[in-house]
C-alpha cells in the first residue's frame, strides 16, 4: 500500500510526500522489515521516537513521530522518506493498522468485558456457548489467545491496535465471524482499543486494583466507562452490567443515556438471575431464569462468582443471538479455565486450589468459597503475596481478606519486580495480623508452597492465591520459570 492510503483518516500535522509503498505498520523497531511504516509514539515506560534511527537502519519506508522534534531531525536525515508529524501516537497506530489490515474490525462482532474480577472466566464462557452456536471466534485475553481453535500464548491483557487488528485480520481469512476480549482499565485509557466497534460490552464489578496507575477509584472508574461510551468508535449496541454491583447502577443509567439496550444481571437482582443453586466442588448447577426463558444450568465451574460469570456471559451470548439452549451446552463443556480455582490432582483426600485471586475483593469470594467447600470440620489454608511495584495501599487489605475466612494464612512472595520482598511481606502481614489468624511467613514461593501442603489434611483446602496461570516470578534482577499448579503438583509427588 502506499503510504498516502495507510495514513487516510490520520490528522497529520506535517508531512512529506505520500507516494513510499508501505508493506507493513510496526511500533517496535525490534520487528520493522524493509519497507514497514514505524510509529514512534511516547508510551509509560519508554519513547518509541528514542529507536527511529534503529528502525531506518532496518529498512522501515516510513514514520510517523508524535515528536516535532524527531520529525524535524528524521526530514533532514531522510528526506526521501515518507515522514508524518501526529500528536496521537496510539490512535494513529490503530487508524494506520486498521488501513493496511483491510478493516478486520468491521467484519467482526466483538463482545468485550471489563471489569476488576471474572473478565478472563467470562469470555472463555462466551467464546465456549459461541462455539455451541457453531460460530468461528477469535478470543483475546489475560491468559492465552483462541483464533478459531488455535491456542496462542497471550503477552498482554489487551495487546497494542497493531496486534490486535493483526489477529482480527488472521481470524476474517479463516472464517471467523464473531470475536471476544478482555478490555483492561490500562488499554481503554491508554486508547490501545482506538476505533474498535463493540457490539456487546459487559461489565463484571468493580474493586480496588490498580490504584498505581489510575491513582483513585474514580479515575479507574472512568477508565472502565470508556469502553460504554466508545473508544474511537460508537457506543455499543448492547450493555451487560452487574446490577449488583455499586458502580454497575451508576454505568447502567451511562449507558441508557448513550443509548444502548442493557441488560442486567446478579444473584438476586437484575433480569438475568439463578435461582436453586447447587454448589460443589468441581460443579456448580442453577436455574438461569431470563426475561426471554428459564433453563438449567450445569458447570464445572466452582463457587457462587462463577455463577455471576455465567450470568454475564449468558447476557452477553443472547445479545448475540445465542438461544437459552446452546447457552447451556456451551457451558457444560467447558471444562475449566486456567488458573482459576484450578484444582491440583492428589491422592491425600485435600483440595488444592490454584487461583488469580489478587485483589483483596477476589481473594474474600475465593475463600468464601472454600470455607463453604471445606464445611466447620476440615480447614481452609490460603497462601497469597502481593507484587511489587503495584499499589500498596492494598495490601493490608488483602492481608485482612486472608486472615478473615480463613485459618490459617501462609504469607509469601508473588512477583516482587524491584521491592525487598520482606517489605512486602510485613505491609501485608500488618492486615492478617488484626484478623488473629496464625499466619506463617515464608518468602520462598515453593518453600512456602512445600509448608502449607506439609500442613494440611485430609478434607482441607489448600488455596494457592495471587498467581494463577502465570508461568514466571518477577525477581528484581531476573524472571524466572514457576507455576504455583507444577510447583504443587511435583510437591504432592514428592510427599506421596
Amino acid at each position: 500500500m502506499l503510504f498516502s492510503e495507510v495514513v487516510a483518516g490520520i490528522e497529520l500535522d506535517e508531512q512529506t510526500h505520500g507516494s513510499c509503498e508501505i508493506t507493513g505498520v510496526e511500533y517496535d523497531s525490534r520487528r520493522v522489515r524493509e519497507g514497514s511504516l514505524f510509529v514512534a509514539m511516547r508510551g509509560g515506560t519508554t519513547d518509541g521516537n528514542k529507536f527511529i534511527r534503529q528502525a531506518m537502519d532496518k529498512g522501515a519506508g516510513g514514520v510517523l513521530t508524535d515528536s516535532r522534534e524527531s520529525f524535524s531531525n528524521a526530514l533532514s536525515r531522510w528526506p526521501h522518506l515518507c515522514i508524518g508529524l501526529i500528536e496521537q501516537g496510539r490512535r494513529a497506530l490503530a487508524t494506520a493498522s486498521a488501513n493496511f489490515f483491510g478493516h478486520p474490525e468491521q467484519k467482526l462482532k466483538l463482545t468485550a468485558v471489563t471489569g476488576t474480577n471474572g473478565k478472563t472466566t467470562t469470555t472463555f464462557l462466551v467464546e465456549a456457548m459461541l462455539q455451541a452456536a457453531a460460530r468461528k471466534s477469535v478470543l483475546v485475553g489475560t491468559i492465552e489467545v483462541h483464533l478459531a481453535g488455535e491456542v496462542r500464548e497471550s503477552p498482554h491483557t489487551t495487546p497494542e491496535a497493531r496486534d490486535l487488528l493483526a489477529l482480527f485480520a488472521e481470524g476474517v481469512q479463516a472464517g471467523v465471524s464473531e470475536a471476544v476480549m478482555e478490555m483492561s482499565s490500562h488499554a481503554l485509557d491508554q486508547e490501545r482499543v482506538w476505533g474498535m466497534p463493540v457490539d456487546v460490552a459487559v461489565f463484571t464489578n468493580l474493586t480496588q486494583d490498580h490504584l498505581d496507575y489510575h491513582g483513585t477509584m474514580e479515575k479507574y472508574f472512568a477508565a472502565k466507562q470508556r469502553l460504554f461510551a466508545g473508544v474511537g468508535a460508537p457506543p455499543p449496541r448492547a450493555a451487560v452490567i452487574n446490577a449488583e454491583d455499586e458502580y454497575g447502577h451508576r454505568l447502567e443509567k451511562f449507558a441508557l443515556r448513550e443509548g444502548s439496550i442493557v441488560a442486567t444481571y446478579g444473584m438476586t437482582k437484575g433480569e438475568w438471575r439463578a435461582e436453586q443453586v447447587l454448589l460443589r466442588a468441581g460443579e456448580t448447577s442453577f436455574v438461569l431464569k431470563s426475561p426471554v426463558g428459564e433453563i438449567s444450568i450445569r458447570t464445572n465451574l466452582t463457587g457462587r462468582v462463577n455463577v455471576l460469570n455465567t450470568l454475564a456471559a449468558s447476557a452477553a451470548a443472547y445479545a448475540r443471538g445465542v438461544p437459552l439452549e446452546q447457552i447451556a451446552a456451551g457451558v457444560a463443556k467447558l471444562s475449566f479455565v486456567p488458573g482459576r480455582f484450578q484444582t491440583v490432582p492428589n491422592d491425600r483426600g485435600m483440595t488444592v486450589a490454584v487461583d488469580y485471586a489478587h485483589t483483596d475483593d477476589a481473594l474474600l469470594n475465593l475463600i468464601r468459597l472454600a470455607r463453604e467447600l471445606a464445611g466447620k470440620e476440615h480447614r481452609v489454608i490460603t497462601l497469597f503475596g502481593c507484587g511489587g511495584d503495584r499499589d500498596r495501599t492494598k495490601r493490608p487489605k488483602m492481608g485482612r481478606a486472608a486472615g478473615r475466612g480463613s485459618d490459617l494464612v501462609v504469607l509469601t512472595s508473588d512477583n516482587p519486580r524491584s521491592e525487598d520482598p520482606s517489605i512486602i511481606i510485613e505491609q501485608a502481614l500488618r492486615g492478617v495480623e488484626e484478623t488473629g489468624t496464625d499466619c506463617i511467613v515464608e518468602a520462598d514461593r515453593e518453600q512456602a508452597i512445600r509448608r502449607a501442603l506439609a500442613v494440611a489434611k485430609t478434607g482441607d483446602i489448600v488455596l494457592l492465591a495471587g498467581k494463577g496461570h502465570e508461568k514466571t516470578q518477577v525477581l528484581a534482577d531476573r524472571t524466572i520459570p514457576f507455576d504455583d499448579a507444577e510447583v504443587a503438583a511435583r510437591v504432592l509427588k514428592e510427599m506421596a
